[in-house]
């Protein structure tokens, strides 16, 4: 009898043992860091800043692998932006800023070009402004389609063995006769010349010459430029492998 009784009491132990290690603990955690948006959950006492170019209104997440993460460093890249059908654009970067004589030469052998340096902006990837511009009118018209990227659409951009994709989140209008709205395209964080970036951004930047010819203006530069450049702002969501 001593023994039956012990023998149960062994198996129910066991049992209960068994339940236990089978019950589901926690899953591993995510490195993904979530980008910020407006939804996040802020401090009462803290009063909530209205989405800008720097703080959209973007629920997506930023994977950054560390073997992936740009340190800013100009670099040939490959441009697509699917909903303006670009695929595949090559992107060459050059020290100065934006359509000026290099960057024209460039963009006129029908690819773009990507200023860098202190009246340019950073590589693909990096924290602060990644500056990319190419013709509408002219060469290969590689932007022809440009003013018609609407926010939420996305830019994939290429380089060192990595993917960085950008959400549109804003459209910006530069004068080339405003030194005030020069400064404003280069700046590290697009329109706030003097703000610190706090994350990547990109600014796909193009011609207004129907725009502005449909109303009487014909100014131009020196390099053929309009008055007037279209600027499609974006900020980084996702990184990943190409």
């Amino acid at each position: 009898m001593f023994r039956l009784s012990t023998a149960v009491t062994a198996l129910t132990l066991s049992l209960a043992l068994a339940g236990c290690s089978a019950s589901p603990g926690p899953g591993p955690q995510s490195r993904a860091d979530p980008a910020p948006s407006s939804t996040t959950t802020e401090p009462a006492s803290q009063p909530r800043e209205r989405p800008g170019p720097d703080r959209p209104q973007d629920s997506g997440t930023v994977s950054r692998p560390e073997t992936l993460a740009s340190d800013g460093r100009p670099r040939r890249s490959s441009l697509s932006v699917p909903a303006i059908g670009v695929r595949a654009l090559t992107v060459v970067p050059y020290r100065g800023s934006p359509d000026d004589a290099p960057g024209t030469r460039i963009q006129d052998g029908g690819v773009a070009a990507s200023p860098h340096g202190p009246r340019g902006g950073v590589g693909p990837g990096g924290i602060g402004n990644h500056i990319v511009t190419a013709h509408r009118t002219s060469s290969t018209r590689a932007f022809a389609d440009l003013p018609r990227l609407r926010v939420g659409d996305r830019v994939h951009v290429v380089a060192g063995g990595a993917r960085y994709v950008y959400r549109i989140v804003d459209t910006r209008t530069t004068s080339f006769r405003s030194p005030r709205s020069l400064a404003r395209q280069s700046a590290a964080v697009p329109g706030r010349p003097g703000r610190r970036p706090t994350r990547a951004m990109i600014t796909l930047s193009t011609c207004a010459t129907p725009e502005d010819h449909a109303r009487g203006n014909y100014w131009s530069d020196r390099f053929g430029n309009p008055e007037h450049r279209i600027d499609k702002i974006g900020v980084l969501v996702a990184l990943r492998p190409a």
